[in-house]
């Protein structure tokens, strides 16, 4: 029933102009709508709506699934009262990035939004630190919710419009439940990127015609493509790129996601030394290309190998990456070049930095 109720969405999409492209993780996922330009103005100026439905999203319930999960990453699980939420990062025991996540805690379970290719990974990882008497059920629902993100300055006056008081004013990550086109919809603040939006957890059986409800209201449809640009363009770190067993969460610029003051946790150590000792010895920035160059491609100052770049994508003013760069080798308006490409070092909104 279950990949009927998904077949039914995309077939929706695919006949109102969606590409639709087969996950390597399993699923589908709508790659383009024939419209990136209207969809990036509808960013900008009103609303667009993006299908996450393949990233994972995995449950933890039971008496001490707060605490289960406070130990298992960066940020102070333990601490989030039921309707709101947090960006944690997962890392292995040496604090190197395994995915960033995003938790909602509810009244009585906490929902793990997660990144396709680490669904099972995550998945594995979190059951292996389960033992026997502990009070903590772990189940991945993903197949059981459609994921949407609404995208754009615009967002708030959709939801109104649909009869929803909104969240704008209320940190990220904060949820609650509303009535969405007669379905039951887990509406949180935060599109997943810095731009202005929400988030849709929708009971899959109630995906299409919520999907239809906000393409109706104004909502401009957009793919897969155009988010991986987005999240490039901000700066957002994707596993599999940026978050790799090579680096960790300091480096990643991901310093809003991790408390420094709370108790022990998996990596805890090694974080909390870098922090204190100044430790960090590279950082993970922008990169402004005169064209496209391969991620993977090594980053030079002069003579000097200085990094790697991580990710490109073509913007509307011109090229961009991510890439980890030494921080001996400077930071904002350093001047490098990726193989032949020329580039330079700017500074990008998603990520956050410390003592740096």
């Amino acid at each position: 029933m279950t990949n009927i109720t998904i077949q039914e969405l995309r077939d929706f999409q695919t006949t109102n102009g969606a590409t639709i492209e087969d996950s390597p993780t399993g699923g589908t996922i709508p790659i383009s709508f024939g419209n990136d330009r209207r969809a990036m103005e509808a960013i900008k100026t009103g609303v667009a709506l993006c299908d996450r439905s393949h990233w994972g999203l995995l449950q933890v319930a039971d008496e001490e699934r707060l605490k289960f999960l406070h130990n298992q990453s960066t940020n102070n699980i333990e601490s989030i009262e039921p309707g709101r939420g947090c960006d944690t990062v997962f890392v292995n025991s040496t604090a190197r990035t395994l995915d960033l996540a995003t938790v909602y805690v509810a009244e009585d379970a906490a929902l793990i939004l997660v990144s396709p290719n680490r669904r099972q990974q995550l998945l594995e990882w979190l059951d292996r630190y389960i033992f026997p008497f502990d009070k903590v059920a772990l189940k991945d629902v993903s197949s059981d919710y459609a994921i949407f993100s609404l995208i754009g300055p615009e967002t708030e006056k959709l939801l109104e419009k649909l009869g929803e008081t909104t969240l704008a004013s209320e940190p990220h990550a904060t949820h609650k439940l509303i009535n969405l086109a007669g379905a039951s919809v887990r509406l949180a603040a935060g599109s997943g990127l810095t731009t202005a939006g929400s988030t849709l957890i929708v009971p899959v059986g109630d995906a299409l015609k919520v999907w239809q409800a906000l393409i109706e209201m104004g909502a401009v449809a957009m793919g897969d493509r155009l988010w991986q640009q987005l999240r490039i363009e901000q700066g957002r770190p994707a596993p599999d790129c940026e978050l790799t067993e090579d680096y960790n969460p300091l480096e990643a610029g991901l310093w809003q996601t991790i408390s420094f003051d709370k108790g022990c946790y998996i990596g805890q150590e090694t974080i909390a030394r870098l922090n204190t000792y100044k430790g960090v010895k590279q950082q993970l920035w922008g990169i402004r290309l005169s064209a496209m160059a391969e991620p993977g491609t090594v980053l030079t100052a002069g003579e000097d190998k200085v990094g790697k770049l991580t990710s490109c994508t073509e913007t509307d003013g011109g090229y961009l990456g991510l890439g980890y760069v030494r921080v001996k080798a400077g930071g904002v308006g350093l001047k490098v070049r990726a193989g032949d490409v020329e580039g330079e070092v700017v500074e990008v909104p998603f990520l956050t930095r410390g003592y740096l």
